[in-house]
């Protein structure tokens, strides 16, 4: 097992662009050599060590590597980026991008997230022990698909455009979510434990099952009797009728 610690000496006020901050790249290397990983800050690179205390247990693989983030790091994008396998666990709030295109691992959030949160994952796992802002599991804009696989847990609420363009995976939010959610989705599942504003707009196709309230329903729908999952009777429609959509859309 290796175990590598990460705080900020300092409050940085211009994000540093950390997506070489993974178990692959750390996996192995002593203190000085992660110290020595170039990274973005403005318009150029320094290492990171300018910017972080590291503290270094062990040497192993990338699967048996974790990194913990100690402290505040929202104004740190990209941590996670790419990652294929190996844990990182941040005990603060986190900037934009993290976890972007994952291919397995772990991350866990302890605190809330900012907007890309996972976006265009294709394996692995996500946990947010906090609220999230726009755009989980999304793509980025242009992009034909946005989250293709692994899982996303949400444990607080989240803003606008979640699951946007979603070919695959899974996304639970146990609270609330903003508006548009699922829109142009085309696979994969989300589960939305609470209150919900205009989903599965021009959805083609994949699964949305929302718990909660569900606030200016699009009239694009076709109703379809009910489903019963884990003993509870939904609502369900399929469309998004508009552009011939195949999704499921199960409420209360």
């Amino acid at each position: 097992m290796q175990l590598v610690k990460l705080s900020l000496k300092k409050a940085n006020k211009i994000p540093i662009e950390a997506d070489n901050i993974n178990p692959d790249n750390f996996a192995g290397k002593s203190a000085e050599e992660i110290k020595a990983i170039p990274v973005w800050y403005g318009n150029g690179q320094c290492p990171l060590g300018d910017f972080f205390y590291i503290e270094v247990e062990g040497s192993d693989s990338a699967e048996n590597t974790k990194i913990v983030f100690e402290g505040d790091v929202s104004r740190v994008k990209r941590i996670g980026q790419n990652m294929s396998a190996g844990e990182i666990e941040i005990n603060g709030n986190v900037d934009m991008h993290c976890g972007f295109g994952m291919k397995g691992g772990k991350v866990v959030i302890n605190g809330d997230a900012d907007s890309w949160l996972g976006c265009e994952m294709a394996g692995g796992e996500i946990i947010l022990n906090g609220s999230a802002s726009y755009y989980v599991g999304a793509g980025y804009r242009g992009e034909a698909c946005g989250m293709r696989g692994g899982k996303i847990t949400v444990n607080g609420n989240t803003k606008d455009y979640l699951g946007e363009h979603m070919c695959g995976g899974e996304i639970l939010v146990k609270g609330d979510v903003g508006l548009l959610p699922a829109i142009s989705n085309n696979g994969g599942k989300i589960v939305i434990e609470g209150n919900a504003t205009m989903p599965a707009s021009e959805m083609k196709n994949g699964t949305v099952i929302i718990k909660g309230e569900v606030y200016d329903l699009l009239p694009s729908y076709k109703e379809e009797g009910t489903e019963e999952v884990e003993g509870v009777t939904y609502r369900k429609l399929v469309g998004d009728v508009n552009i011939g959509g195949k999704g499921v859309l199960l409420i209360k």
